[in-house]
């Protein structure tokens, strides 16, 4: 009989290609389609912001990890997370942001939301929606500048979102001005992450089929916000907007498919994933129709983001021979 070898080796056992490096530039490549469609309306404007918002991210890092002491400093920086962090932040601002706010917001961002908590892997809170809601809350003024794609009207000139169309003008208005064609393409005010819902549709398709991300977190974010705003629009189609319009406008689709499918910030079992995401679409939906603020998605991620260690903790399978916590 011919002999066998045992090969004894530590763990891991069953080893993959995939890395964090590789995750996060598939997250970068995701957004690249919805990043072309804000040049191809806005141009310089669109550019100047995603440059400075990246850069000051990434910069912002590597000091962070200097000051600390950190080894492979530039390795680490470059891994991609301040590079998304960096891009989110630019899709969360309008175009027409200064670059000093830009700046902020990546400091906020990397420092305040991340670094402080410990960095990758130990921050609560997403990110670039820390940095949104604070620059949202300092300046207001700057962060509702919104103007129209530039491409179709020959000028950038000033116009309300959709959601703060519907807002302030009420329903009539809004479909006035705004066609689901319009939100689904990107012909409409707003900041990058705004612009066009099938651009960002496309990236979450490519992360789907690259298993970065699963679709619980985006179908309940999406399906709840849906069902939600349904019900009032069945009720009073005269008063409230339908459905679809409310998946299509603001950043619903880049909050569902981009940043509560942060894998740092987001439950672990799928069971978890639902429940948070529904929470997202349920609390979206009620800060759009009876809240102060036309868009409610930044706010919703926020708040459960702080519910996931309590939804990891009632969902997450016990470890076989484990006792259950009483």
């Amino acid at each position: 009989m011919e002999s066998l070898t045992l090969l004894i080796q530590s763990s891991p056992h069953i080893r993959s290609e995939e890395n964090l490096k590789r995750i996060m530039y598939d997250v970068v490549i995701a957004l690249l389609p919805a990043c072309a469609v804000s040049v191809y309306f806005f141009g310089w404007l669109a550019i100047s912001v995603l440059l400075v918002t990246t850069i000051s991210a990434v910069l912002f890092e590597v000091l962070f990890l200097k000051i600390a002491g950190k080894e492979n400093v530039w390795e680490t920086a470059l891994d991609g997370s301040a590079l998304i962090t960096g891009i989110l932040v630019a899709m969360n601002i309008p175009v027409t942001s200064p670059w000093w706010m830009c700046v902020a917001g990546g400091f906020v961002a990397i420092i305040i939301a991340k670094q402080v908590f410990g960095g990758l892997g130990y921050n609560i809170f997403n990110p670039a929606l820390v940095a949104r809601v604070f620059l949202l809350i300092s300046f207001p003024v700057q962060m509702t500048n919104w103007i129209k794609p530039a491409h179709f009207t020959g000028d950038a000139i000033t116009a309300a979102t959709p959601l703060g169309l519907l807002k302030t003008e009420g329903l009539a208005a809004m479909q006035h001005a705004v066609t689901h064609t319009d939100l689904l393409v990107g012909r409409v005010g707003g900041s990058m992450g705004e612009m066009s819902a099938l651009a960002l549709l496309l990236g979450t398709l490519f992360l789907l089929s690259r298993k970065v991300i699963t679709w619980e977190i985006p179908v309940s974010v999406l399906g709840s916000l849906a069902l939600f705003t349904g019900i009032f629009w069945l009720t009073d189609s005269t008063k409230y907007a339908d459905p679809l319009f409310h998946v299509l406008a603001g950043g619903a689709v880049l909050g569902a498919c981009f940043m509560a499918t942060d894998m740092v910030t987001s439950p672990l079992s799928r069971k978890g994933m639902l429940i948070f995401g529904t929470g997202i679409g349920l609390l979206t939906g009620v800060i759009r129709l009876f809240g102060g603020y036309p868009e409610g998605i930044s706010f919703a991620i926020l708040i459960m983001n702080a519910f996931v260690p309590l939804i990891d903790r009632v969902t997450v399978p016990k470890k076989f021979g484990m006792e259950a916590s009483s």
